[in-house]
């Protein structure tokens, strides 16, 4: 009878320390925006986080899981608080439900996956990861950005417009954006000439070595990574059944943390539109037999 009592105390105490691990949340927290997350949405949070989350996360959020090894570009360090792809204009707070589109769709040319999780599963698996950047997230005073995409975007082209947007769009790119200066041209140095003199009174004599080139950029993420060639690289933050919004979305608020940046308020809106519609131009190219000869013009 003791020896049963004995081994029935040790099993409860095992069970006592097990279930209630020193880091379990016992008080709740108010987030960003000033939504209050009770504690048993973090601890929910957090089973959710180390069953999906942190083999390539990590404990500690900082991106070194056990199955982080080689991934390219390397899981997201959720300490620095850095959030790529938002709603809102990059380096504000975003709103939770484009991180639940993120964790819908996965993001393309990433090892981020579509997870299918319940509603409230991402609600509670997203509150704990904001945790682990307590100073960005946790507090009354810290404020969320304003919605780019409050409101359906009105595009000013539509597919009647495509063509004539995709031709702004070009011009957009190359002379006005100067978007080759990270990623790289898509033009003749006659047809960058005829532009320049178009829309700068610049003439253009010669190309910069480098103006077919992808230029290596510096983010904030701790590591350097290589803009896209739209004809050939994945978006990772584009899905093909919103795709033209998407690219739009991302010209207007920019990509968190790295060099690109938001549109907003530097182009006019049907510009940026028409920019969307020249990068979803290219697109067409991937893994397509015409991006050779495309792309053999620009040697």
């Amino acid at each position: 009878m003791k020896l049963v009592l004995n081994f029935s105390l040790c099993l409860f105490l095992v069970t006592l320390f097990v279930g209630c691990e020193p880091n379990d949340f016992r008080e709740g927290v108010v987030m960003a925006g000033g939504h209050y997350v009770p504690a048993k949405t973090l601890n929910k949070g957090k089973q959710i986080y180390a069953e999906y989350c942190m083999a390539c996360h990590g404990v500690k959020g900082d991106g070194n899981g056990v199955a982080s090894k080689g991934l390219q570009p390397p899981p997201r360090n959720f300490t620095l608080g850095i959030i790529k792809f938002g709603d809102v204009v990059s380096g504000e707070l975003p709103h939770d439900e484009s991180i639940y589109k993120a964790l819908k769709h996965g993001l393309n040319g990433s090892a981020m996956l579509p997870w299918d999780l319940k509603r409230e599963q991402m609600q509670a698996v997203w509150q704990y990861i904001k945790t682990f950047a307590p100073k960005t997230w946790i507090g009354k005073d810290k404020k969320l950005g304003e919605k780019l995409n409050e409101q359906p975007f009105k595009d000013p082209f539509t597919l009647a417009g495509k063509a004539q947007a995709i031709e702004i769009g070009k011009k957009i790119y190359h002379v006005e954006a100067n978007c080759q200066t990270c990623h790289r041209g898509y033009v003749t140095l006659a047809e960058y000439d005829s532009m320049s003199r178009e829309l700068a009174d610049e003439s253009i004599d010669e190309l910069d070595d480098d103006f077919y080139k992808l230029k290596i950029q510096e983010s904030d993420h701790g590591y350097s990574s290589i803009p896209p060639d739209f004809t050939w690289h994945e978006l990772r933050s584009v899905r093909a059944d919103h795709e033209i919004e998407d690219i739009y979305l991302r010209l207007l608020a920019g990509v968190g943390g790295t060099s690109m940046p938001a549109w907003q308020g530097t182009l006019e809106d049907q510009k940026i539109w028409a920019l969307a519609y020249y990068v979803q131009s290219l697109r067409q190219y991937k893994n397509s037999p015409k991006r050779k000869e495309f792309v053999s013009r620009f040697k």
